[in-house]
């Protein structure tokens, strides 16, 4: 058996992704087998194993390929300890929303993740890039610290709930938006989507209330 380049094992693993989102989108991710992708792909289910240990793998490559570009940019953010850590947080959120309105990839795989995959399909996943996921809303969380340390948000503004809110608000406004594309155009709108946030978040942000710290969830009341 000839063994294979290193350019064209990078050519058979971006052709199986390629296929997995299109399979992914079609079926659904637990309907999909790996059987399907390969077929999809072109080839037989012994490529995929070469490339991907099961469907879990293959689902979480897909998903980071798609994510690269927004950890990029993240990461470059954070990084500069910018002045105004505010514009830094509105160029990060406008990047995101205009990067899935129009990169037909971040589109197709967020529409995978919020509309063709139940959740018992990728709880491992999920769970395997947890670490990876706290790390990243933990530098987006590193925004508002900078902001209140240079006196651009309250002494006593919760920032985790900040960071919460902000994540919150993006992950809703896409998963809205892919309900019915057609509803608005998010390429268009993002701006003043993300503008809406940040004032609002200058006139009113989160405070951190007393006897209630920071990720401290209160009890319910007893019935």
């Amino acid at each position: 058996m000839v063994r294979k380049t290193k350019e064209e094992a990078q050519e058979t693993h971006t052709a199986l992704l390629n296929a997995a989102e299109q399979v992914f989108a079609t079926k659904g991710v637990t309907n999909t087998t790996l059987n399907d992708v390969a077929q999809a792909a072109g080839m037989t289910r012994g490529a995929i194993y070469w490339h991907f240990k099961d469907k879990n793998a293959l689902f979480k490559s897909m998903c980071d390929r798609a994510f690269l570009p927004m950890e990029a940019l993240l990461n470059e953010v954070t990084a500069s300890r910018d002045d105004d850590p505010l514009a830094a947080l509105r160029r990060l959120n406008l990047h995101f929303l205009q990067l899935t309105a129009g990169d037909e990839r971040q589109r197709r795989v967020f529409d995978i993740m919020f509309h063709h995959c139940e959740k018992n399909s990728v709880m491992q996943v999920i769970e395997d890039e947890k670490a990876k996921r706290d790390e990243c809303l933990n530098q987006v969380e590193s925004l508002f610290v900078r902001a209140v340390e240079l006196g651009m948000l309250p002494p006593d503004t919760d920032t985790y709930m900040a960071m919460q809110a902000n994540h919150a608000y993006l992950v809703g406004i896409v998963h809205e938006w892919l309900e019915d594309t057609q509803a608005f155009c998010l390429l268009q709108k993002a701006e003043a989507m993300v503008d809406l946030f940040i004032a609002g978040l200058r006139a009113c942000p989160p405070r951190i209330s007393a006897g209630c710290t920071a990720q401290t969830i209160p009890a319910s009341p007893a019935a």
